[in-house]
């Protein structure tokens, strides 16, 4: 197979997609040309530099750090279209208009380089009527790339071929868009709307039958379609509302002019007052009005019956709620179908029709059941595929209720389920020996690219012969908080320390095991990495603190944080090498082991901070020790070695603010990693990318960092240099009295002590310092407070 080596990319159309599609590239340091359009007046690139400057503001950020800016180029397409020939991947992401499109291709085909990929980002139209539409001596390197929205964020992306793609083109983009971008890639047939979107809008049409059949709300809707079920928080009508209910329109209408034979055409449209909604401007929240709107502080849902909003409520009736929280799928679904509430047989039409809808369709629109399970897992956030939510409520007995819906009238479309799916003995569509596909009528194993040998634990479905970490791999030490491991087939000289605690927090369990494990290390091991499912760490146990709180343990809470310190300077000081294998949050502590590591590999989605001032505390895992020290190393590069306290306040700001940072690169910005870490964009690859790190550094002959010392602090001045900064913002009402107090003791220790300003001090009086500030703090009523409710709340208490 022939590597895709992308020097640079071409993006066609700077509208809300191309121009994110642009940034996620721009994020992988990829140089990519933003066309569009020249502008009627002005600079001629005034469309592209418009979209540019939009990046920046978007919510949730399309970057990984506005400095990623500077990879992107705006042009025109008067004026530029020689600088194709530069780029070895052309992305064409205009409006969704075949005429447009092909249009477009006339103008740029003279200038595609010899060996380009050129891909349109579609989301439904036929791609060899596309094709059609380029040169033939291109037509073997185009192919269909649907990104989904938000391009950095949403995992899927679907490729599909033409019946005179290459397949090299296809392998060698499906391997770059996995490793580089960090993509789930799914091969689509050429069908309208592919995958994802067929059962995806369907779904959602299904939901709008059945909310009106049954009289429901659509802020009940919403409540009994979110998480209850496995979906996302959006749930139903706020994903319309979200992706806008002029382009769920415009999707619909494609099913509906592109599907004339689907047995389910009929449903096929928008409901008269959806239709009403897009005719008034509501749109959803790009017009800040839709299914749903904010009145003041208020969320309003539109209510049919009164024609005018009421405020949301949402409510799930209580035998219903009851019946979601049986958590045997079997008995589950038995329990919708025999209840008589509204609600409850709402929740199993849905499932009964889309489970109907996928299994006609699947010899139709996808290769196998797997591909068509995790295109909704990576494409709308599904925790589960149709198929894999049918086999775990029971295939034989869930077949069976459908197809007597069927029989009897109840269901969407009156067409039969597809003989396979009522085959006696059958038990699933997932097995050991992979997933079934009606176009082939036998299970398909998974792909055999060699970029996913890099996947140790890569995401399964359900029924699949999958190894978990919990169960690979050789113990060889573990107590209650941790266990370590390796993977002899892997590398046997590499350790592999996971943390075991819910959301892998860091109480004392943790800490003996991370100590006893790199002991252990380093005698029998070459190094080791830290490395579990996301999250990373979210931050120390604040269970166990609340508790030694209120039995007055406060010097068992002191001992608490020397052993933390102890874990943090075991993991730097360790004779192998430590590397932290980050995705997900590190907060806190989490954050204080990341930074303690020799080395970090971190995936592109890390979110990162020292969060502890959100309870009263501040960092006492050696994070104030930390940047301490890597403020005196900063100086003593500068022009004025000593003098550290510049480099402080950008730190401080952090910690007192307690920022995350929202990727990689702003980990490394931050200061909570270094700029030769690693940034993984596919994060089902950041454990074999950590054992080769590790690897490398043990065969590169490696020894821990020396124990610093005659650190120089910035003492008293740099405390009351802050201290005047906390009395203006105290004063102006910015911060309370607490927060003042909280602030002053992180100064307090990134300054190193009420000592002279210069003073020259070891690791030792740092950690001493931080430690004692972090337990006087525990001692205050008002911090106590703020800890009982996160605890109470998940929310930050600001007294």
């Amino acid at each position: 197979m022939s590597k895709l080596i992308v020097k640079k990319a071409a993006v066609l159309g700077a509208g809300v997609m191309g121009a994110q599609i642009a940034a996620h590239l721009a994020n992988a340091d990829v140089p990519v040309v933003l066309f569009d359009l020249a502008a009627k007046e002005g600079d001629k690139n005034g469309i592209v530099k418009k979209a540019l400057d939009g990046l920046k503001k978007l919510d949730p950020a399309p970057l990984s750090s506005k400095s990623k800016l500077k990879f992107i180029d705006a042009a025109n397409y008067d004026e530029h279209l020689a600088q194709l020939a530069e780029c070895d991947l052309i992305i064409e992401a205009i409006a969704e208009r075949m005429d447009w499109k092909n249009e477009l291709y006339a103008k740029i085909a003279p200038h595609i380089a010899p060996n380009a990929i050129v891909a349109s980002n579609t989301s439904g139209l036929s791609m060899n009527l596309l094709a059609q539409g380029l040169p033939a001596e291109v037509s073997p390197r185009f192919c269909g790339i649907h990104f989904f929205n938000p391009p950095r964020y949403m995992h899927l992306v679907e490729i599909i071929g033409t019946e005179k793609t290459n397949p090299a083109t296809l392998d060698a983009l499906e391997t770059w868009l996995t490793s580089r971008l960090g993509k789930g890639v799914i091969r689509a047939l050429d069908t309208p709307n592919f995958v994802a979107n067929r059962i995806g809008v369907f779904s959602i049409l299904a939901v709008m039958h059945h909310t009106q059949a049954f009289g429901l709300g659509f802020d009940t809707v919403d409540a009994l379609t979110g998480p209850k079920i496995g979906r996302p928080k959006s749930a139903t009508y706020r994903t319309a509302d979200v992706v806008g209910l002029d382009t769920l329109a415009h999707v619909v209408k494609t099913m509906q002019d592109t599907l004339p034979n689907d047995p389910w055409h009929a449903h096929f449209n928008v409901p008269a007052w959806l239709q009403l909604l897009i005719g008034q401007g509501a749109l959803g929240q790009k017009t800040r009005c839709g299914i749903f709107r904010k009145q003041g502080k208020e969320i309003q849902v539109l209510d049919l019956a009164a024609q005018d909003y009421r405020p949301s409520a949402g409510e799930i009736a209580e035998e219903v709620a009851a019946i979601l929280k049986v958590r045997n799928p079997a008995e589950k679904f038995a329990a919708l179908r025999a209840s008589s509430h509204p609600q409850a047989q709402f929740l199993w039409a849905i499932f009964r029709d889309i489970f109907h809808y996928a299994a006609v369709q699947l010899e139709n629109i996808a290769d196998n059941a797997r591909d068509l399970d995790l295109a909704m897992r990576w494409g709308f956030g599904w925790a589960q595929g149709p198929f894999e939510t049918w086999q775990a409520a029971g295939w034989a007995d869930t077949a069976q209720a459908v197809a007597a819906d069927i029989a009897a009238g109840k269901a969407m479309s009156s067409v039969p389920l597809p003989a396979w799916a009522l085959e006696a003995g059958r038990t699933g569509v997932h097995a050991a020996e992979g997933s079934y596909s009606a176009r082939k009528n036998s299970y398909v194993p998974r792909s055999t690219l060699p970029v996913y040998q890099r996947q140790l634990f890569p995401e399964r479905v359900l029924g699949e012969n999958a190894a978990t970490p919990e169960k690979s791999g050789e113990t060889l030490y573990e107590n209650d908080g941790v266990r370590m491991w390796r993977l002899p087939t892997v590398d046997a000289g590499i350790g592999i320390i996971s943390i075991k605690s819910k959301m892998h927090t860091i109480g004392n369990e943790v800490l003996d095991g991370v100590i006893a494990a790199v002991r252990q290390a380093e005698g029998t091991l070459d190094g080791v990495v830290l490395w579990h499912e996301a999250p990373f760490a979210v931050g120390a146990n604040l269970q166990q603190v609340s508790e030694a709180i209120a039995a007055g343990e406060f010097g068992l809470l002191e001992q608490t944080v020397e052993k933390f310190q102890r874990a943090s300077q075991t993991l730097k000081y360790a004779q192998v090498p430590t590397v932290a294998a980050v995705q997900g949050m590190a907060l806190g502590g989490g954050c204080e082991f990341v930074m303690h590591a020799g080395k970090r590999v971190l995936a592109l989605e890390s979110y990162v901070g020292l969060v502890e001032a959100g309870v009263g505390l501040i960092p006492a895992g050696g994070g104030c020790k930390e940047f301490a020290v890597r403020a005196a190393a900063w100086a003593a590069q500068s022009a004025t070695p000593g003098e550290v306290f510049n480099f402080l306040q950008p730190v401080f700001q952090t910690i007192a603010m307690a920022k995350v940072a929202k990727s990689a690169q702003e980990v490394i910005d931050y200061g909570f990693a270094q700029p030769s870490d690693t940034i993984l964009f596919n994060a089902n690859e950041l454990l074999w990318v950590a054992i080769r790190e590790a690897r490398a550094m043990a065969d590169a002959g490696y020894a821990p960092p020396p124990m610093a010392r005659a650190i120089p602090v910035a003492g008293k001045n740099g405390i009351a240099t802050f201290e005047m900064m906390l009395v203006n913002m105290k004063e102006g009402g910015m911060i309370s009295a607490h927060d003042y107090k909280v602030a002053k003791a992180a100064a307090t220790a990134l300054c190193g002590g009420e000592i002279e300003t210069g003073s020259l001090v070891d690791e030792e009086w740092l950690i001493t310092v931080e430690r004692r500030l972090f337990v006087e703090l525990l001692q205050d009523p008002m911090t106590q407070a703020r800890i009982k409710h996160m605890l109470e709340t998940g929310k930050p208490l600001r007294n």
